[in-house]
């Protein structure tokens, strides 16, 4: 019986042991055993602890908790933990970079588009067909050696042609017709001028009549870079007396719109009622807007019709054009107030 109550009592303290093990660590030497109950209520033996410091033991550490994934998988690259908010910054800041990045290339590109457009300076070829320099070089060459050359592009032209003459219109003779002259130099120094051609267009801007006329004089001075006369033109033009007569039975009756129109009737040795010209130079509101006593042709139709014309040599037609198109944008105000006038000077 006392050996039953000593094996009794042994038992009890292993299993306390084994229980205060769970609790708080046991203080083992380099051949301590520790004893422990498996499931079945039997005392087994544990392997020995071989964790000591020079034979004296030490208390065994805590078990670690196991990390968790996130705080595992939320490192940067230099190795320093940061948080899941820390990763979502980081990578709107590197999106941002990337933004960033993305507009420095592309202004970087547009800086060396830039530069690889010729400039005008650059473009001497002489005698070279424009065809062949948009081939070789690209557009924006070929469009300033067609500048240089006096040509216009076709876009330009069409652009201009757009807003002078309106489309599907009637081509015949309306109650307002534009008149424009260009003149040769004549005399010794070529300093006076005779007719060389004549061009009317309708109040649509469509041409109604255009002739060169065969001099008159001798001519001293073709003024080809601003009038566009050639001997060419006007040695098989039409007779003066033909073209005066014509054109006087055009202007009979009908609204005269120009440019300076008392030029284009002295090279004619014709004469308009003063109350039917109507001369875009000396229109009033024109001036005013343009803050020019006497502005050109190519002047107004820059500042209130937005195109360029006159940009080498000059053409008739679309000088008349452009006189008839400043006339109709202000048709109304301006016969509006020649009435006025005109009942004005009846009173």
């Amino acid at each position: 019986l006392l050996k039953q109550k000593a094996n009794s009592s042994s038992e009890s303290l292993s299993t306390c042991q084994t229980y205060t093990k769970k609790k708080h660590p046991l203080k083992v030497g380099n051949s301590q055993e520790v004893a422990a109950v498996n499931g079945n209520g039997n005392v087994v033996k544990s392997k020995p602890t071989n964790k000591t410091d020079n034979g004296s033991a030490k208390d065994t550490p805590p078990l670690a908790k196991p990390k968790s994934k996130r705080v595992a998988t939320d490192k940067n690259l230099n190795g320093i933990k940061s948080d899941r908010k820390g990763c979502k910054e980081k990578k709107k800041n590197g999106n941002i970079l990337k933004e960033k990045g993305d507009i420095k290339h592309k202004r970087r590109k547009a800086e060396e588009c830039a530069e690889q457009q010729p400039k005008e300076a650059e473009i001497w070829f002489d005698d070279v067909d424009p065809k062949d320099i948009e081939a070789a070089i690209g557009p924006e060459a070929a469009k300033i050696a067609r500048r240089n050359l006096g040509l216009e592009t076709g876009q330009s032209k069409q652009s201009v042609e757009q807003v002078l003459v309106k489309e599907k219109a009637s081509e015949g003779l309306t109650q307002a017709v534009a008149m424009d002259c260009e003149m040769v130099g004549v005399g010794p120094k070529g300093e006076d001028s005779i007719v060389a051609r004549v061009s009317i267009v309708n109040q649509f801007g469509k041409c109604i009549y255009d002739k060169y006329v065969k001099p008159t004089e001798e001519v001293t001075d073709y003024r080809t870079a601003v009038s566009g006369i050639r001997p060419e033109n006007i040695n098989t033009g039409e007779d003066f007396k033909t073209v005066q007569k014509e054109v006087a039975d055009i202007l009979n009756g009908r609204i005269l719109v120009g440019h300076a129109l008392r030029n284009d009737l002295k090279v004619l040795f014709l004469d308009h009622p003063k109350k039917k010209i109507r001369d875009t130079q000396r229109y009033k509101p024109f001036r005013q807007r343009v803050k020019n006593p006497r502005p050109s042709l190519k002047l107004l139709c820059e500042r209130l019709l937005n195109v360029q014309v006159q940009t080498s040599e000059h053409c008739s037609i679309q000088d008349a054009q452009a006189a008839m198109r400043l006339y109709t944008l202000e048709k109304k105000k301006w016969e509006a107030a020649m009435k006025n006038k005109s009942n004005k000077n009846c009173k």
